[in-house]
């Protein structure tokens, strides 16, 4: 039986181990919290990420690595032993940690994007404004999330406390983008190079974090131009696992957003609506075993559990309805858990996330 090392013991860790036991594969995680969602579905090496010594035991225990977020230090992987595969590989780990070197590797690869500079003070600012327009959006380059690590700028006499409010370096300028809407497009490569795709989600993010996902997104238009896109990245990075490709779609076109090295967010509503889960397809790929079907189950949707997870539960349980709960502890924009929807036609499914989405907000 093989066993899977994962770096981060959060509820993408928590999935990959449910995902493990329906494949009779162990996983083993590597997190300093106390009580992490995959505590109970695998061991936990209460270490940090960076640990030396947990990364070590890591080694000890598993066959491959893997992780479940992205701000996994690029340099931790390099202490692991050079013989032990880690995936995705950590190039990919590297780019999407730096959003100039995201950028700069769409480009390269002839995937459109919003218009974007380097900004490292308030003169980089005024002239990135200057072809870029007004409003922009300044980001940290590095460590942002859910919405965090940036801010909108809409006139000269905003700039100086933008910089400041993201730490005067390390930043990156992008063009405003008025989208219609958001999709994602997410795929499996495995180590011998077969993909498998699932349909295009459309999304839906409130305060930066993501709240509601549809598939198939109604973009049969875009499919295509998206996978098309996201294969080259699989293949530039020689790329192992899942990866999603966040998108926005803007009068007809497609601009890259960012990427995700690992299960995605927008991909949780694989486990009840797609014949194999993005997640079961992940441990597929970085062992190299035949990659499952993608095919959908009917039409699914996910809604997030943000903050609090209400304590009358029956509207989220039972017929075409699936509560997922983490186990964390209730934290204001923390991701408590989600619920999916499958049902047999888009308008239902629809009717039922709306539906959800009163309850929650009662």
């Amino acid at each position: 039986m093989a066993t899977v090392g994962i770096i981060g013991a959060g509820q993408l860790g928590q999935m990959l181990g449910i995902a493990g036991r329906h494949l009779g594969i162990d996983c083993v995680f590597l997190d300093p919290a106390e009580n992490p969602p995959a505590r109970g579905v695998g061991e936990v090496i209460r270490l940090p990420f960076d640990s030396a010594e947990g990364l070590a035991q890591l080694a000890e225990r598993c066959d491959v690595v893997t992780y479940e977020f992205e701000n996994v230090p690029v340099d931790a992987l390099s202490k692991l032993p050079a013989d032990l595969p880690v995936y995705p590989p950590p190039a990919a780990l590297r780019n999407a940690q730096d959003r100039l070197m995201e950028k700069t590797l769409f480009c390269s690869l002839d995937i459109p994007v919003p218009g974007f500079r380097a900004v490292d003070s308030v003169a980089d600012l005024e002239a990135a404004a200057g072809v870029l327009g007004l409003p922009l959006v300044l980001k940290t380059r590095r460590l942002g999330y859910d919405g965090k690590g940036q801010q909108v700028v809409r006139g000269t006499h905003e700039m100086g406390d933008a910089i400041a409010a993201l730490g005067g370096k390390q930043l990156i300028a992008e063009q405003w983008v008025a989208f219609d809407r958001e999709v994602s497009a997410i795929g499996a490569r495995s180590v011998s190079g077969e993909i498998a795709w699932y349909p295009l989600t459309e999304n839906v993010h409130a305060g930066g974090i993501l709240s509601t996902s549809r598939a198939p997104a109604d973009a049969e238009a875009l499919e295509d131009v998206a996978r098309a896109y996201l294969e080259r990245l699989l293949e530039r990075l020689d790329y192992v696992g899942v990866l999603a490709l966040e998108l926005f779609v803007t009068g007809g076109r497609l601009l890259a957003n960012e990427f995700a090295p690992r299960v995605h967010n927008s991909g949780h509503w694989t486990i009840e609506g797609s014949r194999t889960s993005q997640f079961e397809n992940h441990l597929r790929a970085i062992l190299d075993m035949p990659l499952g079907d993608t095919g959908m189950q009917g039409q699914a949707g996910m809604v997030n559990l943000i903050g609090r997870i209400p304590a009358n539960r029956v509207p989220f349980e039972g017929r075409n309805r699936h509560l997922h709960d983490y186990g964390k502890e209730p934290r204001p924009g923390r991701k408590l858990g989600h619920v999916t929807v499958v049902t047999r036609d888009p308008h239902e499914r629809d009717r039922v996330l709306k539906e959800l989405a009163n309850h929650l907000n009662s």
